[in-house]
C-alpha cells in the first residue's frame, strides 16, 4: 500500500516555513519562502500553491497521495472556514484564505492559529509525547497558547480559545498591550516583557550589570540573573512568579498530563523550569500537580509546520 502524504504550513510575518510529511511523521522536505505582505498578504496564498506544487513535482508525488494542507497563521482564524478575521503583522483583515488556497492547490485545507499547531505538533513528535490533555506556552516576542484537552485542540466558540497571552495578571497599571488592554501575561513574561521590566527597574540598582549594555535582550536578564545580578533577579523571580500563577490557574480548568513551554524564552532551560515548576506547586491544586510533569518543547520552528501536517492527519 502507498504512503499518503501531509503538507505543514506555519505563515510568519517573515517567513512562510513548509514541509512534507508522510501521516508515520516522517519529514520528507523542510524550506521556506519569504513572506509577501504587498497589498495586504493577498498572494500568499498563490505563494503557498506555487511552492507546495514544485515540492511535489520535485517529490514525485502524486496528487491522490496527499491528504491536504494544513496552516497555521498568525491571527485570529474561523477553524471550520480557513477565514481570517485579522492577522495584523501580515496585513489580512476578512481574507478567505482557507478557500482560496483550497480553490488554487485542488486539496482540502484546514486552518488553525500558528500556537495551536505548534502544541498540536510537539505533542505528535515533540515533547508532548502524545498526551490527551496538554497546555503548551510560547515564550517569545509576544505570549501564545494551544490547549490539547481530551485529545483534541481546543479552539472555542469563534477560534479565540487559549490566548493565553491576553489573560489579565496585572489588574490595574500594568502595561499596554497589542491587543488594546493592558497588563496582559504577554506584557510581563514575554522576551519584550523582560527586557521592559528590566529597565524599569535599573535605576534602583545602578550597580547592576545590565547599565553597562547599550541594549538589553531577555538572555541578557537571564544571565545576569544566574550571575547573582539583584536587578535581573528581581525580575526574573517576577516574571516566573506570574507565570507559575497562571499555568497554575489554567491547569485546575485542563487538568493537564503536560505542560510545554517554548520560544525563545524557554532557551533559558532549567534556570526557568525549575523555579516555574515551584512557582506552579505553590498556586495548583495538589492533585493536579501530581498529575502533570513540564517540558522544554523539543521541535522548535518546526513546530508550526508539524503541527499542520498532524491537522491534516487528525480531521481525515
Amino acid at each position: 500500500m502507498s504512503e499518503n502524504y501531509c503538507f505543514g504550513v506555519d505563515v510568519g510575518g517573515t517567513t512562510i516555513k513548509l514541509a512534507v510529511l508522510s501521516t508515520k511523521g516522517d519529514i520528507l522536505k523542510k524550506w521556506e519562502i519569504p513572506t509577501n505582505k504587498s497589498e495586504q498578504g493577498r498572494y500568499i496564498p498563490q505563494d503557498i500553491h506555487k511552492t507546495i506544487d514544485s515540492a511535489q513535482t520535485e517529490l514525485a508525488l502524486h496528487k491522490s497521495n496527499v491528504l491536504g494542507i494544513g496552516v497555521g497563521a498568525p491571527g485570529f482564524v474561523d477553524t471550520k472556514t480557513g477565514y481570517i478575521y485579522e492577522a495584523v503583522n501580515i496585513g489580512w483583515k476578512n481574507f478567505d484564505f482557507g478557500k482560496q488556497l483550497a480553490n488554487l492547490s485542488g486539496y482540502p485545507v484546514w486552518v488553525d492559529n500558528d500556537a495551536n499547531l505548534a502544541a498540536l505538533g510537539e505533542n505528535w513528535l515533540g515533547a508532548g509525547g502524545g498526551v490527551e490533555n496538554l497546555i503548551a506556552v510560547t515564550l517569545g516576542t509576544g505570549v501564545g497558547g494551544g490547549i490539547i484537552a481530551n485529545g483534541k485542540i481546543i479552539s472555542g466558540a469563534n477560534g479565540m480559545a487559549a490566548e493565553i497571552g491576553h489573560m489579565t495578571v496585572i489588574r490595574s497599571g500594568g502595561a499596554a498591550c497589542n491587543c488594546g488592554k493592558s497588563g496582559c501575561l504577554e506584557t510581563e513574561t514575554s522576551a519584550t516583557g523582560i527586557v521592559r521590566k528590566a529597565k524599569e527597574v535599573l535605576s534602583e540598582y545602578p550597580s547592576s550589570s545590565l547599565n553597562s549594555f547599550t541594549s538589553i535582550t531577555a538572555k541578557d536578564v537571564f544571565q545576569a540573573a544566574a550571575d547573582h545580578d539583584e536587578a535581573a533577579s528581581k525580575v526574573i523571580a517576577s516574571v516566573i512568579d506570574t507565570l507559575g500563577l497562571t499555568i497554575a490557574n489554567l491547569a485546575i480548568a485542563i487538568n493537564p498530563n503536560k505542560i510545554v513551554i517554548g520560544g525563545g524564552v524557554s532557551k533559558a532551560g532549567v534556570q526557568l523550569l525549575q523555579p516555574l515548576k515551584e512557582a506552579f506547586r505553590t498556586y495548583a491544586l495538589t492533585r493536579t500537580a501530581e498529575a502533570c510533569t513540564f517540558e522544554i518543547a523539543e521541535l522548535g520552528n518546526d513546530a508550526g509546520v508539524i503541527g499542520g501536517a498532524y491537522l491534516v492527519k487528525e480531521n481525515l
